[in-house]
């Protein structure tokens, strides 16, 4: 009688399989994201972007305050936002790292040192003192960036889509809540009062680490984890019609999320009511992270691209021809339309890199981040010789002649 093939098989702990006689068959088990969805796990995730986000936030409505006080150019301003997005170029190494190794503690520490550094930009007495803050506030931000979203894309199962939307939604809320935040607290205790503010990021730090501190190890064994020359050969399908979009978006995002406050104060609003559009703004993030990142599961990475940014053009230039209360409804639906551009081209990158997810998320984070913070250094200079007006249509200008590019990036 023949043997059947179970007389060939050994089992062993669920997840490997050897054939009798062959050790070198062993297959490692693989992570345990890919048996679903782990919605706990993906949220908690979501909560450390969100209470990073929110501390990350600060910048930009203290700017005018900052502005005033120290008497800041627009293009120091600028500089500022580019400054802290600088240590994000370190985001492809740490990544490179965590597809190897655990680095939860980045992820539960970041909260904490971000919170304190922009904690205290109220109290800075002078620039250098300001540049020192956002650099090492940036690094808790590089250091987030980097790890979190692969640990969210490896936990996401097929979601991935999904997945990334969660991830962002913590992101939405953070920059939601930061500017009503901290212009509240300088409304109430003036810029001398924002350092007290660190105790909430200390807090959320404590609590991830309570909730993190036994998340298993979620990257490949590293002998099955690819090297940088594999990781840049799967992007290579990606990488021109990416940096394309990443640098036509970059001056639009830089006049939302940096210098919007600015341009309201500098068009008759109280410090208030720009502190509250930019919440209104980036609030509506959450919602727009989740339909895109679904809706690409459903009906194509490109599409939701194509509209996302064709729309956000259109908006910005219909939010400059109006004013006052009017704009809100505007900065409503540019919020939804915005977040879902990074959430669909973070899915895509894991996709096509799906061994070294870390890696891949930081080579996008980082290319994003440095050119969208260059924006703001660029944006500042256009405010300084122009107003920030045309710099705003300018960006929009660009934004809508580069929309087609979405339409470059391969089928999923």
């Amino acid at each position: 009688m023949l043997p059947s093939a179970s007389d060939h098989t050994t089992h062993l702990p669920e997840g490997e399989i050897t054939v009798a006689g062959d050790p070198a068959a062993v297959e490692q088990p693989q992570p345990r994201s890919t048996e679903g969805f782990q919605a706990s796990r993906v949220l908690t995730l979501s909560l450390a972007h969100a209470v990073h986000d929110t501390y990350g936030s600060f910048l930009a409505p203290l700017l005018p305050s900052l502005i005033a006080k120290l008497s800041l150019s627009m293009t120091q301003a600028g500089l500022l936002d580019f400054l802290r997005a600088a240590p994000s170029l370190l985001q492809p190494v740490i990544g490179h790292v965590a597809d190897r190794v655990s680095l939860r503690y980045f992820v539960i520490l970041a909260p904490a040192l971000t919170a304190t550094m922009m904690s205290l930009l109220g109290v800075a007495p002078r620039y250098t003192v300001l540049v020192l803050l956002v650099l090492v506030a940036g690094l808790g931000s590089a250091a987030l960036h980097a790890v979190a979203p692969a640990m969210a894309g490896r936990l996401s199962g097929r979601s991935l889509g999904r997945g990334m939307g969660v991830w962002m939604v913590g992101g939405s809320i953070g920059f939601a809540l930061g500017p009503i935040l901290v212009v509240s607290a300088v409304n109430f205790f003036t810029l001398e009062g924002t350092p007290w503010l660190m105790i909430g990021g200390w807090i959320a730090s404590a609590i991830l680490y309570v909730r993190l501190r036994d998340l298993p190890q979620l990257s490949p064994p590293a002998r099955q984890a690819g090297s940088w020359r594999d990781a840049l050969q799967a992007l290579r399908p990606l990488l021109a019609p990416l940096v394309g979009i990443v640098m036509v978006r970059a001056l639009m995002v830089s006049a939302q999320i940096t210098f919007l406050p600015t341009f309201l104060i500098q068009e008759g609003s109280t410090l208030w009511f720009a502190g509250f559009s930019l919440t209104v703004l980036t609030g509506a993030g959450w919602l727009g992270a989740l339909l895109g990142g679904s809706m690409s599961d459903r009906v194509g990475r490109r599409v939701v691209l194509f509209i996302s940014m064709l729309s956000a053009s259109v908006l910005m230039l219909l939010f400059l021809a109006v004013s006052g209360w009017s704009r809100l409804p505007i900065l409503l639906v540019m919020g939804i339309m915005g977040p879902s551009v990074r959430t669909v081209l973070m899915a895509m990158v894991q996709e096509n890199c799906p061994d070294n997810r870390a890696l891949a998320t930081g080579l996008y984070l980082a290319l994003t981040f440095t050119s969208e913070s260059g924006a703001a250094v660029v944006m500042g200079a256009l405010g300084d010789l122009f107003g920030l007006r045309v710099a705003f249509t300018i960006s929009a200008i660009i934004l809508l002649l580069g929309s087609p590019l979405a339409r470059l990036l391969p089928e999923r």
